[in-house]
């Protein structure tokens, strides 16, 4: 019984380190969701020329969230920051209808890197509350998602200017950080 009380106490007190991987074609809204997530408010971002790294503390976990710029010339660099990666936040900008297959394509490219092989996989249909920003299901379909087999994957729409979606986005990778144990 002693053991079973400590296991359950471990499980809710324990202060997981993650490291987690965020990227996405430029202008999506990593930095933005970054310190919607960090600290509750929206601060005005220019475009990202390397990184961002920061701390998020939710739920038992300690989230160090590396935003890696997302213009062409930067993303051969993503790989670089692959080693010891526990999640991957992949955020794609949901109303912009053009560079969907872009997003799907470097989403593939990513997905195939040996170092990531274990990584859960969260997308953040961000935008979402713009008028013509695709449906979370419909965007899942267009990068494919559903042909996902071999790794944990979920879709959230979101908006990282007014934080929706955003921590039900860390829900989730809690879980699967929790359910990996």
């Amino acid at each position: 019984m002693g053991l079973l009380l400590t296991r359950f106490y471990s499980l809710f007190s324990s202060n997981e380190q993650v490291r987690v991987l965020m990227v996405g074609l430029d202008a999506a809204g990593k930095t933005t969701v970054l310190y919607k997530l960090k600290l509750g408010e929206v601060v005005t971002t220019i475009p990202t020329i390397g990184f961002n790294v920061e701390t998020v503390s939710y739920k038992n976990v300690s989230f160090t969230v590396w935003d890696i710029g997302g213009q062409q010339t930067i993303r051969p660099l993503w790989r670089y920051y692959y080693a010891n990666t526990k999640a991957i936040v992949f955020v794609v900008d949901s109303n912009d209808v053009d560079r969907v297959e872009e997003a799907r394509e470097e989403l593939s490219h990513l997905l195939t890197a040996d170092e990531l092989r274990d990584a859960s996989l969260l997308v953040f249909a961000n935008k979402s509350d713009l008028p013509y920003a695709m449906k979370a299901g419909d965007l899942a379909q267009k990068l494919r998602l559903t042909e996902i087999k071999n790794r944990e994957w979920y879709i959230q729409s979101s908006c990282a200017t007014t934080g929706e979606g955003l921590y039900e986005g860390l829900d989730w990778i809690a879980g699967q950080i929790l359910k990996k144990r």
